[in-house]
C-alpha cells in the first residue's frame, strides 16, 4: 500500500471538504424570485410585435398601456385589415394616411397562479369599427378579434406575453371571403 505524503494528504482532504461543501448549497436550487403582485401588471409598455397573415410575416415594436382590467393602444396596427379590404396598395396606403392613428383596448381578466409565479389574462376583445376611406366612400368594417390562449405575465422576468387573432372581416355587412387570418403576438413586453 502507498503511503499518503503531507501535500497528497492536504489535497485529499481539501477535495472533500469542497464536495461536501457544494452538495449543502444545494439546497437552493436558485436565486430567490419574489412571488409575482396584481399591483405589477399596470404601467406603459413597449414590446416585440409579429403579425402574421397566411405566408407573410411583420415584426417591429409596439406600445401599449395596461391598466386594471384594459390593454390599451393609442395606436393599433391596422395594415394588414386595410389591405385584406382594399386591394390596390396605393388606395390602401392613401387610406391608412387619412384614417390617421386608430385606438383599440382590450378587456382582460386576471388571475395570480403561485405554483407558476404568473398572472394569467383571459382576453376579451371587442369588435373593432373602421370606417375605410376608399374612392371617396367609406366602407364600413367590422373586425371580429379573438384570443385563442391566455396572455401571461411572468414574475420570473417581469415580462407579458399574449396574442389575438383577427379572425372575420365584415365590410359593409358582408363577410370578406376568402380571408386568412391576421394573427397578432406579442412574445415579450417590457414596461418602460
Amino acid at each position: 500500500m502507498k503511503k499518503l505524503t503531507v501535500p497528497r494528504f492536504f489535497m485529499t482532504v481539501l477535495m472533500v471538504l469542497a464536495g461536501l461543501a457544494l452538495f449543502s448549497c444545494n439546497d437552493n436550487d436558485g436565486p430567490d424570485i419574489p412571488p409575482v403582485k396584481m399591483e405589477e401588471l399596470p404601467g406603459n409598455y413597449k414590446g416585440k410585435l409579429i403579425i402574421v397573415q397566411g405566408n407573410t410575416k411583420r415584426e417591429g415594436i409596439k406600445e401599449f398601456k395596461v391598466k386594471k382590467d384594459t390593454i390599451s393602444f393609442a395606436e393599433f396596427p391596422i395594415s394588414e385589415i386595410v389591405k385584406t379590404v382594399v386591394k390596390d396598395p396605393a388606395k390602401a396606403e392613401n387610406a391608412m394616411k387619412s384614417m390617421g392613428k386608430v385606438n383599440y383596448d382590450i378587456k382582460y381578466a386576471a388571475v395570480i397562479n403561485t405554483a407558476n409565479n404568473v398572472i394569467e389574462l383571459t382576453l376579451t376583445p371587442k369588435t373593432m369599427e373602421l370606417q375605410i376611406p376608399v374612392d371617396g366612400v367609406n366602407k364600413k368594417t367590422v373586425v371580429e378579434f379573438v384570443s385563442k390562449q391566455k396572455g401571461y405575465y411572468v414574475g420570473m422576468d417581469r415580462t407579458l406575453r399574449y396574442a389575438l387573432t383577427a379572425d372575420k372581416i365584415t365590410v359593409d355587412g358582408t363577410v370578406v371571403t376568402p380571408y386568412e387570418v391576421i394573427d397578432y403576438n406579442f412574445p415579450f413586453s417590457i414596461k418602460n
